[in-house]
């Protein structure tokens, strides 16, 4: 496992943008597929966004296609989500989350974001 920290979470208004980061402690990222998952009041949590170990291609909820992106960063120990276009129906805790193999088995503690209309 690894140790995940998110940041970047903040209120901000529809339209707005937002780049989260999820950043590894003595670990680099680039041998781990990636994922961003969110959690709204009420709500189970959902996937957002992924990008694979192997070739860098990524993968989307319907809902965010087009305005979210998930890259990493060249320190390689960092993957960062990029929020463009937010909706109110956007605002959760975003938590990021390692697969070494198969299933995602690492997670942050999560950082929030809200969205008002």
């Amino acid at each position: 496992q690894v140790l995940l920290v998110e940041s970047g979470g903040r209120s901000v208004q529809a339209g707005g943008s937002l780049r989260l980061s999820c950043a590894a402690s003595g670990r680099t990222l680039s041998s781990y597929t990636m994922g961003w998952f969110r959690q709204a009041p009420g709500k189970e949590r959902e996937f957002v966004a992924a990008i694979r170990r192997s070739g860098g291609s990524t993968n989307y909820a319907d809902s965010v296609k087009g305005r979210f992106t998930i890259s990493r960063g060249n320190t390689k120990n960092t993957v960062y989500l990029q929020m463009n276009s937010l909706k109110p129906e956007d605002t959760a805790v975003y938590y990021c989350a390692a697969a070494w193999a198969g299933s995602y088995d690492s997670w942050g503690q999560g950082t929030r974001v809200t969205v008002s209309s």
